[in-house]
Formats: structure tokens, sequence, C-alpha cells
């Protein structure tokens, strides 16, 4: 399998379903509160932001507005705020959104004519 292959397979955005959404939720507010908890321990807090990217990524795909939750957990104060539930929340709205105006699978859509109309 060639590296491109395995970047497109791994950068794929799944279909959002509801227990995609419960999910990628789930693992958010835990790494949000675990790293309330822990936050006092660097090697901890990134730890918990290493696997929380992994875990999101692999549940509704990666999306470039996960990658700030790690800049702002440089900034004093912001860090105690809950990054982690607040992106999922918006990459999941946005990915709702890039869905819904996505066809329905089997649509035709090189012929216009083809399409239902709404």
């Amino acid at each position: 399998m060639k590296l491109q292959d395995k970047l497109n397979r791994l950068l794929r955005v799944p279909r959002l379903t509801p227990l995609r959404i419960v999910l990628a939720l789930a693992i958010a507010v835990v790494a949000d509160g675990l790293q309330f908890l822990f936050g006092l321990l660097p090697i901890v807090d990134q730890a918990i932001d290493v696997v929380g990217m992994v875990l999101t990524s692999w549940v509704i795909g990666f999306h470039w507005l996960l990658l700030p939750t790690f800049v702002v957990k440089l900034v004093p104060f912001l860090d105690e705020l809950p990054t982690w539930t607040a992106c999922v929340v918006a990459v999941v709205a946005l990915r709702k959104r890039e869905q819904s105006s996505l066809p329905p699978p089997g649509t035709d859509t090189k012929h216009p004519a083809s399409l239902e109309l709404i």
C-alpha cells in the first residue's frame, strides 16, 4: 500500500452517526475532566491531549480545529477551560453541515436532471 493511500485512509471523514457523536463528546468530556484533575502534572496533561486527539480523530475523523487545543494549553487560565468539549462540538456542527449538503449515496451528480428537487 502506498503512503498516499495510507494517509487518505487515516484522514478519511467517517459519516456522522448519533453513536459517533456521543462517543466523541464522551471522549472530550472525559479528557477535559482528567485534565482538570491532573492539570498540575504537565506530562499527564500532554498525554491526555495526545490520547484525546487520537481517539477523537478515530471516532469523527481528523479536523484542523482539534489542533488549537494544544496551543490553548500554553495560555495561563485558558488551559482550565473545556477546550476538548468545545472543539468537538464545533467539529460535529461543521461536519453535520458538510454532510447535509452532500447528495445522498447513489445519486447521480453528473446529470442535474436526475437530481430530485426538494
